[in-house]
Protein backbone atom coordinates (compact mmCIF):
# COMPACT_ATOMS: atom_id res chain seq x y z
CA UNK A 1 0.00 0.00 0.00
CA UNK A 2 1.50 3.49 -1.32
CA UNK A 3 1.86 6.17 0.92
CA UNK A 4 -0.87 7.94 -0.79
CA UNK A 5 -3.05 5.55 -0.61
CA UNK A 6 -2.78 4.87 3.38
CA UNK A 7 -3.27 8.88 3.28
CA UNK A 8 -6.65 8.63 1.05
CA UNK A 9 -7.82 5.25 3.18
CA UNK A 10 -6.99 7.22 6.36
CA UNK A 11 -8.96 10.21 4.81
CA UNK A 12 -11.67 8.48 4.04
CA UNK A 13 -11.77 6.48 7.35
CA UNK A 14 -11.96 3.23 5.45
CA UNK A 15 -10.87 0.00 6.61
CA UNK A 16 -8.59 -1.37 4.10
CA UNK A 17 -8.59 -4.93 3.23
CA UNK A 18 -6.78 -7.70 4.78
CA UNK A 19 -4.60 -7.70 1.82
CA UNK A 20 -3.78 -4.04 1.81
CA UNK A 21 -3.52 -4.37 5.90
CA UNK A 22 -0.43 -7.47 4.79
CA UNK A 23 1.52 -4.62 2.42
CA UNK A 24 1.39 -2.24 5.06
CA UNK A 25 2.51 -4.73 7.39
CA UNK A 26 5.34 -5.89 5.17
CA UNK A 27 6.61 -2.13 4.85
CA UNK A 28 9.37 -1.11 6.77
CA UNK A 29 11.75 -2.72 9.11
CA UNK A 30 11.44 -6.46 9.57
CA UNK A 31 13.67 -7.21 12.85
CA UNK A 32 13.14 -5.71 16.44
CA UNK A 33 14.10 -5.79 19.69
CA UNK A 34 12.91 -8.14 22.34
CA UNK A 35 11.17 -5.24 23.99
CA UNK A 36 9.74 -1.46 22.55
CA UNK A 37 7.88 1.11 23.77
CA UNK A 38 5.22 1.38 21.06
CA UNK A 39 2.59 3.90 23.38
CA UNK A 40 3.81 5.82 26.85
CA UNK A 41 4.62 2.99 29.37
CA UNK A 42 2.95 0.27 27.04
CA UNK A 43 5.73 -2.24 25.76
CA UNK A 44 5.61 -4.80 23.17
CA UNK A 45 7.95 -7.72 23.62
CA UNK A 46 8.63 -11.67 23.00
CA UNK A 47 8.62 -14.47 25.71
CA UNK A 48 12.55 -13.61 26.55
CA UNK A 49 12.05 -10.25 28.14
CA UNK A 50 8.89 -11.86 29.83
CA UNK A 51 11.11 -15.02 31.61
CA UNK A 52 13.63 -12.47 32.80
CA UNK A 53 12.28 -10.70 36.19
CA UNK A 54 15.73 -8.24 36.26
CA UNK A 55 15.00 -6.65 32.62
CA UNK A 56 11.30 -6.39 33.79
CA UNK A 57 12.23 -4.53 37.08
CA UNK A 58 14.94 -2.32 35.11
CA UNK A 59 12.52 -1.49 32.74
CA UNK A 60 10.08 -0.37 35.50
CA UNK A 61 7.32 -2.82 34.41
CA UNK A 62 4.24 -2.74 36.50
CA UNK A 63 2.31 -4.93 34.43
CA UNK A 64 2.25 -7.92 32.51
CA UNK A 65 -0.34 -9.23 29.68
CA UNK A 66 0.76 -12.78 28.11
CA UNK A 67 -1.04 -13.32 25.33
CA UNK A 68 0.23 -17.07 25.18
CA UNK A 69 -0.85 -17.95 28.97
CA UNK A 70 -0.48 -21.56 29.79
CA UNK A 71 1.74 -22.30 26.34
CA UNK A 72 4.94 -24.31 26.64
CA UNK A 73 6.97 -21.21 26.16
CA UNK A 74 5.32 -18.64 28.38
CA UNK A 75 4.65 -19.85 31.38
CA UNK A 76 4.13 -16.56 33.04
CA UNK A 77 1.78 -16.47 36.36
CA UNK A 78 1.09 -14.16 39.61
CA UNK A 79 3.97 -16.23 41.18
CA UNK A 80 6.63 -16.02 39.18
CA UNK A 81 6.29 -12.52 38.93
CA UNK A 82 5.74 -11.78 42.26
CA UNK A 83 3.63 -9.22 44.37
CA UNK A 84 5.13 -6.04 42.79
CA UNK A 85 4.17 -6.99 39.09
CA UNK A 86 -0.05 -7.57 38.03
CA UNK A 87 -0.29 -10.45 35.85
CA UNK A 88 -3.49 -11.18 33.17
CA UNK A 89 -3.50 -13.72 31.09
CA UNK A 90 -4.80 -14.42 27.51
CA UNK A 91 -4.47 -18.06 26.86
CA UNK A 92 -4.63 -17.33 22.95
CA UNK A 93 -3.37 -19.68 19.87
CA UNK A 94 -1.12 -17.74 17.20
CA UNK A 95 -3.66 -19.84 14.35
CA UNK A 96 -6.24 -17.53 11.85
CA UNK A 97 -8.54 -20.11 13.38
CA UNK A 98 -8.30 -18.79 17.35
CA UNK A 99 -11.10 -16.38 18.31
CA UNK A 100 -8.88 -13.63 19.74
CA UNK A 101 -11.94 -11.07 19.36
CA UNK A 102 -13.62 -12.32 22.77
CA UNK A 103 -10.40 -11.08 24.68
CA UNK A 104 -10.46 -7.54 22.44
CA UNK A 105 -12.44 -5.50 25.25
CA UNK A 106 -11.31 -7.22 28.55
CA UNK A 107 -7.37 -6.92 27.44
CA UNK A 108 -7.95 -3.38 26.37
CA UNK A 109 -9.83 -2.72 29.54
CA UNK A 110 -6.99 -4.13 31.67
CA UNK A 111 -4.40 -2.51 29.63
CA UNK A 112 -6.47 1.07 30.16
CA UNK A 113 -6.71 0.75 33.63
CA UNK A 114 -3.22 -0.33 34.68
CA UNK A 115 -2.06 2.61 32.28
CA UNK A 116 -4.58 4.79 34.35
CA UNK A 117 -2.31 3.88 37.17
CA UNK A 118 -0.05 6.21 38.50
CA UNK A 119 4.02 5.23 37.38
CA UNK A 120 2.16 2.35 35.75
CA UNK A 121 4.09 0.81 32.83
CA UNK A 122 2.62 -2.26 31.21
CA UNK A 123 4.54 -5.03 28.73
CA UNK A 124 2.41 -7.15 26.62
CA UNK A 125 3.97 -10.38 25.38
CA UNK A 126 3.62 -13.73 23.20
CA UNK A 127 6.35 -15.97 22.32
CA UNK A 128 7.86 -13.26 19.53
CA UNK A 129 5.85 -10.07 19.99
CA UNK A 130 4.72 -9.78 16.45
CA UNK A 131 0.95 -11.42 16.55
CA UNK A 132 -1.07 -11.90 19.33
CA UNK A 133 0.41 -9.19 21.53
CA UNK A 134 0.49 -6.99 18.94
CA UNK A 135 -3.02 -8.14 17.98
CA UNK A 136 -4.25 -7.07 21.71
CA UNK A 137 -2.39 -3.91 21.76
CA UNK A 138 -4.09 -2.67 18.45
CA UNK A 139 -7.01 -3.21 19.92
CA UNK A 140 -6.63 -1.25 23.02
CA UNK A 141 -5.31 1.61 20.75
CA UNK A 142 -8.53 1.00 18.61
CA UNK A 143 -11.11 0.22 21.65
CA UNK A 144 -9.40 2.83 24.34
CA UNK A 145 -7.10 5.65 22.10
CA UNK A 146 -9.76 5.80 19.48
CA UNK A 147 -7.34 4.65 16.76
CA UNK A 148 -8.73 2.97 13.33
CA UNK A 149 -7.14 -0.05 12.77
CA UNK A 150 -4.56 1.36 10.00
CA UNK A 151 -3.55 4.07 12.39
CA UNK A 152 -2.97 1.67 15.34
CA UNK A 153 -0.82 -0.61 12.81
CA UNK A 154 1.15 2.83 11.43
CA UNK A 155 1.39 3.87 15.30
CA UNK A 156 2.91 0.50 16.44
CA UNK A 157 5.28 -0.23 13.51
CA UNK A 158 6.75 3.48 14.57
CA UNK A 159 9.04 1.40 17.17
CA UNK A 160 8.86 -2.12 16.02
CA UNK A 161 7.82 -4.34 13.67
CA UNK A 162 4.17 -6.34 13.82
CA UNK A 163 2.69 -9.04 11.77
CA UNK A 164 -0.89 -10.08 13.39
CA UNK A 165 -1.82 -13.17 11.47
CA UNK A 166 -4.69 -13.26 8.59
CA UNK A 167 -7.53 -14.30 11.12
CA UNK A 168 -6.27 -12.17 13.70
CA UNK A 169 -6.24 -8.80 11.12
CA UNK A 170 -9.87 -10.19 9.90
CA UNK A 171 -10.64 -9.85 13.60
CA UNK A 172 -9.30 -6.29 14.13
CA UNK A 173 -11.46 -5.14 11.14
CA UNK A 174 -14.31 -6.61 12.42
CA UNK A 175 -13.80 -4.71 15.45
CA UNK A 176 -12.45 -1.50 13.29
CA UNK A 177 -16.22 -1.33 11.77
CA UNK A 178 -17.98 -2.18 14.81
CA UNK A 179 -15.89 1.09 16.50
CA UNK A 180 -17.05 3.49 13.54
CA UNK A 181 -20.70 2.58 13.93
CA UNK A 182 -22.27 5.79 14.64
CA UNK A 183 -23.62 5.33 18.00
CA UNK A 184 -27.57 4.30 18.54
CA UNK A 185 -30.25 6.77 19.19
Amino acid sequence: MSSEVVKKTLRDRRSPSVKELVNVLYGGKRFGNHVDEVWPNLFLGDMSVANDRYRLWKLGISHVVNAAHGKPCCQGCHGFYGPSVDYYGVPAEDSPSFDLSRYFFPSADYIKKALDTAGARVFVHCAVGVSRSASVILAYLMIHQHHSLLEAILKVKEHRWIFPNSGFLKQLRTLDAKLQLPPEC
